[in-house]
């Protein structure tokens, strides 16, 4: 799994546009270094940002319980910005979302707008989010690992209980009895003399 990147973006001038209205100067998944930012700033001739983006993850769920186990996994991750939509035709929609993103503009129509120093403290909370980011991404991970086994040792625990519960054995029996019930039903209402039906007759003496 990636980690989200920090990006210095800068606005099509000229540029070969790799996403709507910017291209990318600079994309790292991994700790960035202030010369590193420096060095892609000196080929701007546009509008640039600093941008670090942190983890984004969107599940479609097949039920609104399991859309609910998801966000309360997310919620104790430290991804609280994290939520549940429910659509027109019922499709069940999870995003796990977070607020500690990072998005600070660096230079003007290529023309640098701050210090060397800004951009090296900058790039020091960029790390430090990015530390951040990985560290919430494991435990969102662990506890959904977590979290799924426990809901299938509930269910498991339900389905035995349920089983060993008298009214389930009665109600499990009657269905059975009905089950067999309708075989002999359909057994004695065929034909005598069929003689499409292939089956084996036998016949016993009187004194057998």
């Amino acid at each position: 799994m990636l980690l989200d990147p920090v990006n210095i973006i800068e606005g099509t001038n000229g540029f070969e546009v790799q996403k709507q209205n910017c291209c990318w100067l600079m994309v790292t998944h991994k700790s960035c270094l202030k010369d590193d930012v420096i060095v892609a700033l000196k080929k701007a001739s546009a509008d640039t940002i600093l941008k670090f983006e942190p983890f984004v993850l969107h599940v479609q769920c097949r039920q609104l319980q399991d859309a609910q186990i998801l966000h309360t996994v997310a919620i104790d991750s430290g991804f609280r910005n994290s939520g549940i939509t429910v659509g027109k035709r019922g499709k069940t929609m999870l995003a796990v979302r977070s607020t500690h993103g990072l998005e600070v503009p660096l230079s003007h129509k290529g023309k640098l707008m701050v210090t060397e120093e800004y951009i090296d403290f900058l790039v020091n909370i960029a790390n430090q989010k990015m530390e951040e980011n990985k560290k919430r991404i494991e435990r969102f991970y662990n506890s959904l690992q977590y979290a799924l086994e426990r809901e299938t040792i509930t269910n498991l625990h339900s389905k035995i209980k349920e089983e060993n519960n008298p009214l389930y054995m009665h109600k499990k029996k009657r269905n059975t009895e009905k089950a067999r019930g309708r075989c002999i039903t359909e057994e004695n209402d065929k034909p005598e003399n069929d003689e499409s039906d292939p089956g084996i007759s036998v016949v016993f003496s009187e004194d057998y």
